[in-house]
């Protein structure tokens, strides 16, 4: 693992108006240690019964492909151009106007033009054309055509794994094009010769076989909220349970599984408890379906669907009536987007309908699954909690609207209207860095590993910047989201770019604002910092 450079010198080499010195096919990827992510293990592969290529690194001058590797690559292009009419349509009407081009937070980091959005499917739809048109055989360069060799899957891993998938560009495309749909189908056709990331890969097996991404056994997820659960009865002096594995509770909470051991996801945990505890939700938390977040979508649509069914198969063995889902990303894009093409309704779950409220959530008729935080803002909304927002004044407070949440699922208000709720100092970033144009945190899809920081730091530049604005210009010293990746990749960029900005979950800010009944004095907020006003008393 290479050294991470200083930020003043991160990017004094990204010059976004530099002409190459050479046409874009001519231009081979470079593996610099910090700048690619590793490759598979072959035992990964095998225990999920997928094809691997053996040991190997991408920085390896020769990959040992199967002998009918071409074959399988283009057999698996034609199939998922007969099956996605999305994709078809994509390779043919993009007219590279470039308004894509600057949107892209890892060509805005990077420099490369490669990275952006319009270029980055060329290397696919240049093969496209160079394999399956006529006319891209018989006038080669000149239609945009080039034929598919080694050379151009290096490049395709090197570069479809440095998209995040987070549809920013989608948003200033004239036609619609969705980038991420290309890059989810382009890690597909190099899964068919056993082309994967090691980090993407290995949450997919522990989670296939025991239900979370880093692999928690029942026994240690219990151990660690039990563990939480004595930090909830030191600073609220209450003596609160979590119901685990509970057959015949109404709802069943399915919540990113990194939020029962890893900061700052642990506080938003917390904070899900204590909101539970004080208005009396009949629930239960499952040891087996214990992972939220789907890491089968950074790889296959196939081995997502996989993982989102276990969740629907505990629900049916525990006897719920509904789900609600915690903070996270893609964990929502899928349920959004993808459940009713995979499963339609379930007949087994009920509508949601909030047993505190009587609201029907009446969106999540087929789903049967409400988003936490369209949960507490119906609460407050309904005055169901008793809140003390100075609880957070010690805090400053700005939103990072997370990808998957926002473009892929609208949700822009739900948030901000709970932490205008539970916080008095809240701060917008600048507008064209919000909504539906927010920009990504530079990890998500899988590309969270440590051997890519330098990338990571680079395609989550621009996010910083924005941040760093609000931080230097109101004083927010704190970047509230409500996605488990975010949560666990932001503190490292806001340490690196913007010192002296932390990161919490919304329902952190919750369980730091609510007035428990029969708690005791509070004095400190959920990481045992003191409330403003209580600094002599801790």
């Amino acid at each position: 693992m290479s050294k991470l450079p200083k930020p003043e010198d991160l990017i004094k080499d990204v010059n976004l108006h530099k002409m190459p010195a050479q046409p874009w096919m001519d231009v081979k990827p470079e593996f610099k240690a910090g700048r690619y992510l590793y490759a598979v293990e072959p035992q990964v592969m095998e225990d999920l019964g997928k094809p691997h290529l053996g040991k190997w690194q991408p920085y390896d001058e020769k990959w040992p492909l199967p002998e009918d590797w071409k074959e399988r690559i283009l057999k698996a292009i034609r199939d998922r151009m007969e099956r996605f009419r999305s994709f078809k349509l994509f390779m043919d009407i993009c007219v590279r106007c470039g308004a894509c081009a600057d949107k892209c937070h890892y060509f805005l980091g990077s420099g490369d033009p490669k990275n952006m959005p319009v270029l980055r499917a060329e290397l696919i739809r240049s093969i496209i054309k160079g394999e399956f048109s006529f006319f891209g055989k018989l006038f080669g360069r000149l239609a945009g055509a080039r034929p598919l060799t080694e050379e151009v899957i290096k490049e395709w891993y090197y570069y479809f794994y440095q998209c995040t998938e987070c549809r920013r560009c989608s948003v200033f495309c004239p036609y619609g094009i969705d980038t991420a749909e290309v890059t989810i189908i382009m890690r597909e056709i190099l899964h068919e010769l056993g082309i994967a990331l090691d980090w993407a890969m290995k949450p997919v097996r522990f989670s296939h076989f025991i239900g979370n991404h880093i692999g928690l056994q029942p026994h240690t997820i219990k151990e660690n909220i039990e563990f939480l659960l004595g930090d909830i009865a030191e600073i609220t002096g209450l003596n609160i349970e979590v119901p685990i594995n509970k057959k015949g509770a109404e709802v069943l909470f399915v919540t990113p599984s990194a939020d029962f051991f890893a900061e700052p996801g642990i506080y938003t945990f917390m904070g899900y408890v204590l909101l539970f505890h004080h208005i009396g939700l009949d629930y239960t938390i499952s040891t087996y379906a214990s992972e939220g977040g789907n890491f089968g979508f950074f790889n296959t649509l196939e081995l997502a669907k996989k993982l989102h069914g276990k969740i629907y198969e505990e629900a049916k063995r525990l006897k719920v009536k509904w789900i609600i889902g915690g903070e996270c990303g893609h964990m929502w894009r899928v349920w959004h987007q993808y459940h009713n093409t995979w499963f339609g309704p379930f007949d087994y779950l009920e509508v949601p309908k909030s047993p505190i409220t009587g609201t029907v959530f009446d969106h999540a008729r087929d789903h049967k699954a409400v988003h936490i935080c369209e949960f507490t803002a119906d609460l407050i909304a309904h005055g169901k909690l008793n809140i003390d927002p100075s609880r957070n004044d010690h805090l400053v407070i700005t939103f990072h609207d997370s990808c998957n949440t926002s473009r892929g699922m609208g949700i822009f208000e739900e948030p901000r209207f709970i932490i205008k709720n539970v916080c008095n100092n809240f701060v917008e970033m600048p507008e064209n860095t919000i909504r539906e144009k927010t920009f990504c945190c530079g990890s998500g899809s899988g590309l969270n590993a440590d051997e890519y920081m330098e990338m990571r730091m680079r395609g989550g530049f621009p996010r910083a910047n924005a941040v760093e604005f609000v931080h230097k210009n109101y004083g927010v010293n704190t970047l509230s989201c409500i996605c488990a990746i975010d949560r666990a990749v932001l503190p490292t960029l806001m340490k690196y770019w913007v010192p002296g900005v932390e990161v919490a979950g919304v329902h952190e800010l919750v369980g730091n604002a609510l007035i428990m009944e029969g708690e005791k004095k509070r004095t400190t907020d959920l990481r045992y910092r003191p409330l403003k006003g209580m600094e002599e008393e801790v």
